[in-house]
């Protein structure tokens, strides 16, 4: 784990910690099945930050300002949530075209969220395709 990362992580209360970690590990098992291994992990914005030479950014955070939910961010030039919204209607709850929010004590639909994750980390290669290729 990059070691900014691994700070932020620290910050982050227990619970929140193991939630965020969840979909670190998501990110990482779908980039592998999608047979991308060049996952660069950083800090933008003071967020966990993931991003492949093809895809496009995906982020994660807890604030305390909203302390029952977190967030997985896309990047809000792209038609990530928008066809997210399509494919998934409210399935997630989404905030504008830039994240889908979390309850920390919801379960995570994890197929579906697998399947955003994946259209992010390919989004380069997809992104002139009807619904991403979806």
């Amino acid at each position: 784990m990059n070691s900014n990362v691994q700070q932020k992580f620290e910050s982050y209360p227990k619970n929140v910690a193991i939630l965020l970690s969840n979909i670190r590990d998501l990110i990482f098992s779908v980039a592998k099945q999608d047979g991308i291994d060049n996952i660069e992990e950083t800090l933008k914005w003071g967020e966990p930050s993931y991003i492949s030479t093809i895809g496009s950014a995906i982020r994660f955070d807890w604030k305390p300002k909203t302390p029952e939910h977190y967030f997985v961010y896309f990047n809000c030039k792209t038609s990530l949530i928008e066809t997210v919204k399509e494919l998934y209607g409210d399935t997630f709850v989404y905030d504008g075209n830039r994240a889908i929010v979390f309850k920390c004590d919801q379960q995570v639909p994890l197929p579906e969220l697998a399947h955003c994750i994946s259209l992010a980390l390919r989004y380069k290669k997809i992104k002139h395709l009807t619904l991403l290729g979806a």
